[in-house]
């Protein structure tokens, strides 16, 4: 980026938090998602929705649990994701378990579609938030963990706290 004569990585403009210029919200959070899969790439889409839809988005009632999302003729449509009926939204609103339309470019779609033909990974929406005005959902490209493999990571994450521990007691 130019500003003033001076060249500058974006990172530098922003001080590496991307988050803060982008003026994101995070409305829900797929946690069990980070802990049953391995996740390779993460992914922005649109998401089509109605308009009580949004408003119900927009007062945090979504929830990501057991989502998944796959690709169909092209289009990735995103399952199991539920959102509330608005209060308000009598006849406008929906089933909260419909099935929703992801907007992505063709190009990463391709790509997602070669990720999926591989054994072994799918695609789980990880967080859907808001940016600026419109709702996106955070796609990841991610591969399942076995038994041992959450057992690896819940040991490095002990061993981790037990550090943090040992060095607050001590003044340094």
């Amino acid at each position: 980026m130019l500003a003033g004569g001076i060249i500058y990585k974006y990172s530098e403009l922003s001080g590496g938090d991307i988050m803060a210029k982008d003026n994101l919200k995070t409305i829900a959070q797929n946690k069990k998602a980070r802990h049953d899969y391995f996740i390779e790439e993460t992914y922005e889409a649109g998401i089509e929705l109605f308009g009580t839809e949004v408003k119900s988005i927009r007062m945090g009632s979504v929830n990501l649990k057991d989502s998944y999302a796959q690709i169909d003729k092209g289009e990735i449509f995103v399952y199991n994701m539920h959102v509330s009926p608005y209060e308000k939204g009598n006849i406008f609103n929906k089933d909260p378990m419909r099935t929703r339309k992801l907007l992505m470019h063709k190009q990463e779609i391709d790509k997602l579609m070669g990720y999926v033909q591989q054994k072994g990974y799918t695609l789980i929406p990880l967080s859907i938030y808001l940016k600026g005005s419109l709702v996106k959902v955070q796609l990841a490209v991610a591969k399942g963990k076995q038994l041992h493999d959450k057992r690896h990571d819940i040991a490095e994450r002990d061993a981790k706290r037990d550090i943090e521990r040992q060095f607050r007691g001590k003044d340094y």
